[in-house]
């Protein structure tokens, strides 16, 4: 198999968009912002719920890795995703999907079993709060993923959403084990404040010994460090990762080197849906380190990228647009 830059391992999911007010939420007892998991029939529910009183937008793939992934491909990088689907029209057209975003993949992704699920829930305000049927992707494990092509990545990246699944943490063990032996750098993201919240064992597991590269928003960071500030947060998180990224909506993002400190500003948009926009700002950063951009240009683009996603529906963008702003961002850098 070719060459990648970046390996990365996670959930595989079809999402269901829905614009939703937040009585509807408290209605269900879903918590804002977050993302929960259910069985099928809980889901089934809920989505009968949702086509009936509330406002579809459509079906996208998914799942936050994956999303990583594409932004990184669609700028021009080259990636593998190893993940779980089932052998099922939604395992199908979650797998061309990736194709069509030149992200190799291996046969062994598909199962037995049921493509999992998310119903993306998108507040007035752009929040988005998530309910999840992991389907098969619940069970992925090392015998899914072909880790041939991360001997030779710049990158391994793994999503925190992955800490629940005890066969998918034994899968990321075996990676980080491959990525030091042969000098790839490890990037992790928290995902998500549910993950921090219920399965901090399995976040701790992730992280292991330490990583070179951490993606979290600023609640996570607070949550995770127990601190109650940002510049606490990223003084902890700095002892079990070289580079910390917190990321703060509107606010852009703090990032913390070996070389020091330094922010980046958000952008002024109209924010429409904020699902995929952190996995958006990992891929497109991820891919400026690996293309040779200096720390700061990379958190420039990542900031251009994800504030992209926030004014689009959807987790993901076009795949043009992401070499049309890519190309637009060169140009005013030069």
């Amino acid at each position: 198999m070719a060459t990648v830059e970046l390996f990365a391992i996670g959930n595989a999911l079809i999402d269901q968009e829905f614009r939703v007010s937040d009585d509807f939420l408290v209605q269900e007892n879903l918590q804002k912002g977050t993302m929960q998991l259910c069985d099928g029939e809980t889901q089934s529910a809920l989505y009968q719920h949702l086509k009936a009183t509330q406002h579809y937008k459509g079906q996208a793939s998914g799942g936050s890795a994956a999303n990583t992934t594409v932004a990184f491909s669609a700028l021009g990088g080259k990636a593998f995703y190893g993940c779980r689907v089932g052998n099922d029209d939604l395992g199908e057209i979650y797998l061309e999907g990736l194709k069509e975003a030149g992200i190799q993949t291996t046969a062994k992704s598909i199962s037995d079993g049921v493509t999992g699920t998310c119903m993306v829930l998108i507040s007035e305000d752009s929040e988005r709060t998530m309910q999840t049927f992991l389907g098969i992707t619940a069970e992925l494990s090392a015998t899914q993923i072909d880790f041939e092509p991360l001997k030779t990545a710049k990158w391994l990246y793994i999503e925190g959403y992955l800490s629940t699944s005890e066969t998918a943490r034994q899968a990321v063990r075996e990676a980080r084990q491959i990525a030091r032996a042969h000098g790839v750098k490890i990037a992790l993201t928290l995902s998500d404040p549910a993950m921090v919240q219920y399965a901090r064992a399995g976040l701790d597991e992730l992280l292991d010994d330490g990583v070179d590269l951490l993606f979290c928003n600023e609640h996570e960071a607070m949550m995770y460090s127990q601190t109650d500030n940002v510049e606490d947060a990223l003084a902890k998180l700095q002892t079990i990762s070289q580079i910390t990224v917190i990321t703060r909506s509107e606010k852009g993002a703090v990032i913390a080197t070996p070389e020091g400190k330094f922010g980046v500003a958000g952008r002024s948009v109209k924010a429409v849906d904020a699902n995929g926009a952190g996995d958006a700002f990992a891929g497109a950063l991820l891919y400026g380190l690996t293309a040779g951009f200096s720390d700061q240009a990379s958190a420039e683009l990542a900031i251009l990228i994800s504030s992209e996603v926030v004014a689009h529906f959807g987790p993901r963008l076009a795949l043009s647009d992401y070499s049309r702003l890519l190309h637009n961002f060169q140009k005013e850098c030069a």
